[in-house]
């Protein structure tokens, strides 16, 4: 199996991100991407997708993203036109706090790409006729600005894939027919967490957003994200203190409160178990 690297497609390492149009008439080898994250949309024809062992139907329409540990090629390529976006997968922490909180988002950049590497899964989002003109048009525009190079190519080009990115999460979102129920409930209990994960928060309060039962969330969580609700709500506290250590001077008390820990005993065996070191000695640190 071939390995993909993204200098491949460009050496600018200031701005490791390519964009093209993609027609494939013959059969393509199995890869897997080496250093990128690759969206794909598929604009006109049909083909088979191989994604690890697994074998899918996939037509215009079609969005779904492969990241660097998943092996995938196509075959039996029939009029097969697609759209190759490559990006480091840190290009998306640029975009604002909401729109982790998209279950649009969490279910088509981030579940999808981290459940296929576990089990088989086809992508959900399959656009309709007028959004993909709509996703085609933004293409083009974004097509055009790599390819001329003119001043402020790559913050129109970063300003433009966060207008796709949304775009697509919304209709991710929005589609009614054809979606995972469990990654959907899953995605809903995820942007919850990640909306209010610094409020008291109880697993019966997450289940109830998404509908579902707290037997449920703790197995799809488990099943999906392998990790627990309580795990995931915790890193995110811990996440958030650390980022307070390390940029303010607010005493490791009102650290542990502000980030959601009612017992300061309780965060430091949290954090010195997730860090390797206590509060105190990663503030030092800094």
């Amino acid at each position: 199996m071939d390995s993909v690297y993204l200098n491949w497609f460009t050496n600018d390492k200031e701005f490791p991100f390519f964009i093209q149009y993609g027609g494939h008439n013959e059969d393509t080898p199995l890869h897997k991407h080496d250093d990128f994250t690759e969206l794909v949309i598929v604009l006109n024809g049909n083909a088979t997708h191989i994604v690890d062992s697994e074998t899918y139907f996939i037509k215009k329409g079609n969005v779904f993203v492969i990241n660097g540990s998943t092996s995938h090629a196509y075959q039996n390529p029939h009029e097969f036109k697609i759209c190759n976006i490559m990006f480091r997968p840190d290009i998306l922490r640029s975009a604002g706090p909401d729109l982790s909180t998209s279950n649009g988002y969490q279910a088509l950049f981030v579940l999808e790409p981290l459940y296929r590497n576990i089990h088989s899964f086809q992508s959900g989002l399959n656009l309709s006729i007028p959004s993909l003109e709509h996703v085609s048009s933004i293409i083009a525009d974004m097509i055009n600005e790599y390819n001329d190079k003119h001043q402020g190519y790559q913050t129109m080009l970063n300003s433009r894939f966060m207008e796709l990115v949304v775009y697509l999460s919304r209709q991710y979102d929005n589609q009614e027919n054809g979606t995972d129920s469990n990654l959907m409930h899953l995605a809903n209990a995820i942007s919850y967490i990640e909306d209010h994960y610094l409020e008291p928060l109880t697993l019966e309060e997450i289940a109830a957003t998404s509908n579902i039962s707290v037997r449920h969330l703790n197995r799809i969580f488990q099943s999906y994200y392998q990790t627990t609700p309580i795990s995931y709500l915790q890193r995110l506290r811990l996440e958030r203190a650390r980022m307070l250590l390390r940029q303010s001077g607010l005493p490791i008390t009102k650290i542990s409160y502000e980030c959601g820990f009612n017992d300061s005993n309780y965060f430091t065996r949290k954090f010195s178990k997730a860090y390797g070191l206590s509060p105190k000695a990663f503030r030092l640190n800094q």
